[in-house]
């Protein structure tokens, strides 16, 4: 006769309460560095894992690269403490799971193998095509920086909108949807590091011969590891989803389990490895992955970046979460028989209350996805497009050059597709009214251009070249006083920006001032020594009479761009200005090497020649400019005081 007994009760775990006082003290910690960069304007850069693409993009090192480093080094001693008790997405994720469960909800896991590719590929995008892309197009990997304080700390960091609704969907609905740590095991780059890491720890969760098999690690595990055949099966946790929180230890009745120094998990037999895959339950059809994958990378498409608002880590939780409704709305379809957390949605093929509720969320969710999809391709099209005119864009700001508003394709395809996403778009598109304006300054619409400028201005769009935009129209009209005022606005809102400082100097230059013109070349100069910033200052410098420190400027700006044409030529006629016409010549000499078809120039090296007593070599010099140009009025006239008149 079998006697049924009572199983005893769970305990609850002591693990978890410390567990909440350090993620509580890491949440502090991170409110304090946010409340020393507001109080001093300068702290340690973030330290957050995503921080370290600057090291692979361009060679930063920065607080982030040596967090994440660090991380990874000791999980691959001690196993994954960091995601356990230090990650304020695992917090977020637990403080759902529980407050879930006081409605009594317990969220189902969500078992897909082709999901788990996701953070893996997620972490190859961020941290390592980065790297092979440099090394695709030859960049250079000699320059490294540190980079370990900053006074933008906001800068890589999304708003409090977006920043609350990513903090909501990676958190509670992927929690909901997905399971107790949906993020993590289908979204997480920074997870899957920490997981190949894991593999590697020989610290890790063991068991003694105590070990009843009771199964309550496992009821109590918020990382979907089944604990009890992992020990049973290995003596340890292999699982690299274990982010040893030791609520397992903690309510083990026999106190069986412990974490500690062992064996290394390497060596099992295949069937064992097996044996314990197949217990993970995987529950879904090969063409049940397949949706799920397709309407995943479907969905992530669709959202990165839409708006130009939404980051990389929210589209991942996003796309997972829709993929999941996606294959509840096909078992809806194909399913006698459907329920989803109690409640029925289709019974014998007829669809019940909630099933008729749950079609029409999923038909306005459909509608949202296809029109965001719609959205979202004009969006990528445009910028495309934008990105194509980046020449012209260079070309007009430079206020030496004459406007040129010749029809360009790349400029009427972005217009095209930017205003649709402009008119048609449920929120404003960061970025679009700045790009807009740019395309309409393109087509010859100066006023259209400046309407979307100021637009842009209102919508804090790269305000620093909006400005400039709106200088270089005001320079096209002769009305220097709006260009100097747009341009002063543009240096305060790109205080490190040097073409807006370059262009202010030129428009005062351009009126007069040649005071203030040098003020504005040498603040430039002050942060960055750039070559059209020095030839200016020459400019200035010669037009003040101050003939020595123009040399100077100019002889700096061809050691800086021994090509410089100008800066050649106004060296030759400083030095001649100043009676030093050996080296006029050797300049104007070396000009005429680049262009030799420049007759001012050329004619320019005669008077230097005269001057120097070379009236051969000046003669011959206006025998080649009259072969050139039969008809040189100058040349002649020189030839003629030189003795050697010219037939008509």
């Amino acid at each position: 006769m079998r006697v049924w007994t009572k199983a005893p009760r769970i305990k609850k775990s002591k693990a978890s309460r410390w567990r909440v006082a350090v993620l509580v003290a890491v949440h502090l910690v991170a409110a304090a560095h946010i409340a020393h960069w507001l109080s001093t304007g300068r702290t340690v850069t973030p330290v957050e894992p995503s921080e370290a693409m600057a090291f692979t993009r361009g060679g930063v090192i920065n607080a982030g690269l040596v967090f994440f480093a660090a991380s990874i080094l000791l999980t691959a001693i001690f196993g994954r403490f960091f995601c356990g008790w230090a990650c304020h997405l695992v917090a977020l994720q637990d403080m759902a799971r529980w407050l879930l469960g006081k409605v009594g909800i317990r969220p189902v896991p969500l078992r897909s193998r082709w999901l788990l590719w996701v953070p893996g590929l997620a972490f190859v995008y961020m941290f390592l095509w980065p790297a092979i892309y440099r090394l695709w197009i030859r960049d250079s990997f000699g320059h490294v920086e540190r980079e370990l304080t900053t006074t933008e700390f906001w800068a890589t960091f999304p708003g409090w909108v977006i920043g609350g609704l990513t903090f909501l969907i990676c958190g509670f609905v992927a929690v909901y949807f997905l399971g107790a740590k949906g993020f993590c095991t289908y979204s997480c780059p920074y997870g899957a590091a920490f997981g190949v890491a894991d593999r590697l720890a020989p610290f890790r969760i063991r068991v003694t011969d105590a070990c009843e098999g009771c199964g309550h690690c496992t009821a109590v595990c918020s990382s979907n590891v089944r604990v009890h055949e992992e020990v049973r099966s290995f003596r340890m946790v292999v699982d690299s989803g274990c982010l040893k929180c030791l609520d397992c230890v903690s309510v083990c009745p026999k106190d069986a389990l412990y974490y500690g120094v062992g064996p290394l998990p390497f060596g099992f037999s295949k069937k064992a490895r097996s044996t314990a895959a197949a217990r993970r339950l995987w529950s879904l059809d090969r063409w049940q992955e397949a949706l799920l994958a397709v309407s995943f990378l479907a969905s992530f498409l669709t959202f990165r970046g839409l708006y130009g608002q939404v980051p990389f880590l929210m589209s991942l939780g996003l796309s997972a979460v829709l993929a999941y409704g996606v294959l509840q709305l096909a078992a809806l379809w194909t399913r006698p028989n459907v329920t989803f957390r109690r409640i029925a949605l289709k019974r014998n093929g007829k669809l019940k209350r909630g099933g008729f509720g749950f079609l029409a969320v999923a038909t306005l969710l459909l509608v949202f996805w296809g029109h965001s999809a719609l959205i979202r391709s004009h969006q990528a099209l445009g910028n495309r497009a934008f990105d194509e005119t980046v020449v012209q864009r260079y070309q007009a700001l430079d206020l030496s050059r004459s406007l040129d508003f010749e029809a360009i394709p790349a400029v009427e395809r972005g217009w095209a597709h930017l205003d649709f996403v402009e008119r048609f778009g449920l929120f404003n598109t960061l970025g679009n009214a700045h790009r807009l304006a740019w395309l309409l300054f393109l087509k010859g619409d100066l006023s259209g251009a400046e309407e979307k400028a100021r637009l842009a201005i209102g919508r804090d769009e790269n305000p620093g070249s909006m400005y400039q935009l709106l200088a270089r129209k005001a320079v096209h009209y002769r009305d220097s006083l709006s260009a100097e005022d747009a341009l002063r606005r543009a240096v305060a809102a790109d205080p490190y920006g040097i073409p807006p400082r370059l262009a202010l100097g030129m428009v005062l230059g351009e009126k007069g001032d040649l005071r203030g013109a040098a003020e504005a070349f040498l603040a430039g100069l002050r942060l960055e020594e750039n070559p059209r910033l020095v030839y200016n200052l020459g400019l200035v410098r010669a037009l003040q009479g101050n003939s020595e420190a123009a040399i100077a400027l100019f002889e700096r700006v061809l050691v800086l761009d021994p090509e410089d044409l100008p800066a050649q030529e106004n060296l030759a006629g400083v030095l001649a200005s100043a009676g030093r016409f050996e080296e006029s010549i050797g300049h104007y000499r070396s000009a005429l090497r680049q262009r030799p078809e420049d007759l001012a120039t050329r004619q320019l090296l005669a008077r230097a020649l005269v001057a120097s007593g070379k009236r051969e070599e000046a003669i011959l010099e206006l025998r080649e400019i009259l072969r050139l140009d039969p008809t040189d009025a100058g040349a002649r006239r020189m030839l003629t005081e030189l003795g050697f008149p010219v037939g008509g």
